[in-house]
């Protein structure tokens, strides 16, 4: 463990709920979102380098998809991935079509393409995470879903894992209700206000900079990084008051 107390440290006396960040904290499927992020653009930023004569520049899942797109709410991270390489899009509307030219567009072929990915292959839970959840349940403490994905419940059903979240924010929720995405701590304090608890009686759990940064400046009484990227000293920096590797050790 890097950095976990060796206490467990969510008790019914100090924590009345956990949110739960999605991809890369309950299911296996960050990694294949950053796959699908770099196909997605690299076909766009090639195809944009032949017409317009310049370069190409990859995007790279270990720097552009951890700093501009990871946690944040789909539309958003094409638009600062865009912005980090100086290129402006117009926003166009969540009905274009994939692959359109705009902002809306190139985030709806990343979703077409994750989409596929989950119907062939399935989703992986982590089984730590889930021990950890099955847990929390037991000793009274409610839990909820908090991630900027639209696909949270196919995520969720295909992990098996559907039954155990009644309360989820998702990126569906972050758009009907107008609420800002990660790194804002909207999303976090909504499903505070859904689960009725002061938001210093819950703990956020993330693995992404932006949710860490989320339940910093939501005023949660813990935060929890999960360092799948091998990002702990990041996670902390940016908000975590505590990282481990992977969820179970809060078990040991």
């Amino acid at each position: 463990m890097s950095g976990a107390k060796s206490l467990y440290p969510i008790t019914p006396d100090k924590f009345d709920a956990v949110l739960f960040d999605l991809d890369g904290v309950l299911t296996a499927t960050a990694k294949v979102h950053a796959i699908c992020w770099k196909k997605m653009f690299d076909e766009y930023l090639q195809n944009r380098a032949s017409r317009t004569g310049g370069p190409f520049q990859p995007f790279e899942i270990a720097t552009d998809y951890r700093l501009y797109v990871d946690g944040k709410p789909r539309f958003d991270g094409v638009r600062d991935f865009l912005q980090s390489r100086g290129i402006e899009l117009p926003e166009g509307t969540p009905a274009d079509p994939p692959q359109t030219e705009t902002v809306c567009g190139l985030g709806n072929h990343k979703n077409e393409m994750i989409n596929a990915v989950i119907e062939t292959n399935g989703v992986e839970a982590y089984e730590g995470s889930i021990a950890l959840v099955r847990r929390i349940r037991k000793d009274g403490i409610e839990v909820a879903v908090v991630t900027s994905s639209q696909n949270c419940d196919i995520v969720l059903n295909a992990a098996g894992i559907g039954d155990l979240f009644k309360v989820k924010v998702d990126g569906n929720v972050i758009h009907q209700e107008n609420l800002s995405g990660k790194p804002a701590p909207d999303a976090f304090l909504a499903a505070a206000k859904k689960l009725g608890v002061d938001p210093k009686r819950a703990v956020v759990v993330e693995d992404a900079i932006s949710g860490v940064q989320a339940g910093r400046a939501g005023g949660f009484g813990l935060v929890i990084g999960v360092a799948r990227k091998q990002d702990s000293e990041e996670l902390r920096k940016h908000g975590a008051d505590m990282v481990v590797n992977d969820l179970g050790e809060l078990l040991v």
